[in-house]
């Protein structure tokens, strides 16, 4: 079926544009690209040379083999040159305004047969489908950049979309070398519609002073395990671009977790916008903070589940560990807030959280009464037994979990909706975010439990909505259900 797909055309040709052409164009397809004019063209061009020239630096590709892809791609800057092609995808700007005025045109060029696509990353499919004659030829193939590299390609089918060609669109993707996901049409589709919402929170965490910047994107990284950290992932992104995203999201949905942060938002105002500008939320050559010394003497008590352990570490590091009533610093391992055990202490001032996440991060949780050198000391203690540690506010699930959670909540909401499976979901994830686990895996991996009670404490701390446990999740929990795997 895909191979009726022999000849594609690619409308705009920035960075995207053209490696959707450089795409088709390696798995043999002969590729018409169209820019708005001469300049735009000779961008284009050179975005598709400077591409291949790499590939074959990197010994990824043989001069021959650049050849023959450069030679199946023809470059135009008139639309009529697509009125033979059997799929024309568009890469312009994400402005619906632009892409409806595009795909009028492309209906009445076109030959009736031909599939039109939208490499859109959020817009409605259905609302570009509805400004043609053929709303049941249009689809979504979202693309994820850069083109030639990334494996994954969304295939969005909308209501009225012609029975079984989201089924040759995907099976066109693998022909490409791609892994296709199928999905509804919802703001964001999977991966945006997942992963937006997730850096929106760290940003509101940020300006509620719940962590530093610096010390959200190393949980992440370190802790969650994930590749970068939100700050670090939305100046790479851009915030502009995140910003219009979550945009979209809020447009459709009206949910205060799509809503952008303010700082996020002033960012954009003030034109920080990320790596694109020279800084966003980081600075370009901004200086490296210093490392707190470790402490050269400190009498510690150890509470909590697990205490034992860890005051065997810090024996193992030099340091003795003392009863309550002795000590200059009193930690309590907890994955739950311990401002609840002040009372109950002779120095409530000394008291900080520990919560230890992976092997790598420890959490540490400055209650209301906490002193700032007591926070210090405690930070150097976690570095003294091998330790990354992250200062934050004593509040539910702290920095790790109340990002994680409430990005696994909606993926759990995603998958009761019907617009896409688990294992897409799960695939997307891995592979559009270089996520180590999907969604899913990762909800086997903590304990649906596990998930429903911290998202039940950030609910009853925070009284956001979209931190109430989505309803399958709970009843999953209600009926003894152990791990998504075991539903059918």
């Amino acid at each position: 079926m895909a191979g009726s797909f022999e000849t594609v055309g690619v409308v705009g040709l920035g960075t995207m544009g053209a490696g959707i052409a450089e795409c088709f164009a390696r798995a043999g397809i002969a590729v018409i690209g169209v820019e708005a004019g001469p300049e735009a063209l000779t961008r284009g061009r050179g975005h598709l040379e400077d591409s291949t020239g790499r590939a074959v630096a990197k010994g990824r590709l043989s001069e021959a083999e650049r050849s023959e892809i450069l030679g199946r791609v023809t470059l135009t800057v008139s639309l009529e040159d697509l009125a033979d092609a059997d799929l024309v995808i568009e890469a312009v700007p994400e402005v619906m305004d632009f892409k409806r005025a595009l795909f009028t045109d492309l209906d009445r060029i076109c030959k009736p047969s031909a599939v039109l696509a939208t490499n859109t990353s959020s817009l409605s499919v259905t609302e570009i489908a509805a400004t043609t004659g053929r709303p049941g030829r249009v689809i979504g193939m979202h693309f994820f950049n850069p083109a030639p590299v990334m494996r994954l390609v969304e295939v969005i089918h909308t209501l009225i979309t012609d029975d079984g060609l989201a089924g040759e669109v995907a099976d066109l993707a693998r022909r490409l070398g791609k892994t296709p996901v199928t999905v509804g049409d919802r703001a964001g589709f999977v991966v945006n519609r997942l992963l937006l919402p997730y850096l929106n929170h760290a940003a509101v965490l940020l300006e509620n002073g719940v962590a530093t910047r610096d010390g959200i994107d190393t949980a992440m990284r370190l802790g969650a395990g994930l590749p970068m950290g939100p700050f670090a992932l939305l100046d790479l992104i851009g915030l502009d671009t995140s910003y219009e995203v979550l945009s979209v999201l809020f447009r459709e949905s009206h949910d205060r977790r799509h809503a952008a942060a303010p700082i996020l938002r002033e960012r954009v105002a003030a034109g920080l916008l990320g790596r694109k500008s020279g800084g966003g939320f980081h600075r370009a050559s901004e200086p490296v903070a210093p490392t707190a010394d470790e402490p050269s003497a400190c009498l510690v008590a150890v509470l909590g589940e697990g205490g034992d352990a860890f005051a065997a570490r810090l024996s193992a590091a030099g340091l003795k560990s003392v009863p309550v009533e002795d000590a200059e610093v009193v930690v309590a391992l907890s994955s739950v807030p311990v401002v609840e055990l002040a009372p109950g202490l002779p120095h409530p001032e000394r008291l900080v959280g520990l919560h230890l996440v992976g092997d790598q991060v420890a959490e540490v949780a400055s209650t209301a009464l906490t002193g700032p050198e007591v926070a210090r000391a405690a930070e150097g203690l976690v570095r003294l037994v091998g330790l990354v540690p992250v200062p934050c506010r004593d509040r539910a699930e702290f920095v790790v979990d109340a990002l994680l959670y409430p990005y696994l909540n909606d993926a759990v909401r995603m998958y009761d909706s019907g617009y896409a499976t688990r294992d897409d979901i799960d695939t997307a994830m891995r592979l559009g975010c270089g996520y180590q686990t999907g969604p899913f895996e990762k909800l086997d991996e903590l304990g649906l439990e596990t998930v429903r009670d911290g998202l039940r404490a950030l609910y009853a701390e925070y009284r956001e909505p979209f931190l109430a446990p989505a309803p399958l999740l709970e009843q999953l929990v209600a009926a003894g259900v152990r791990s998504f795997r075991d539903l059918p």
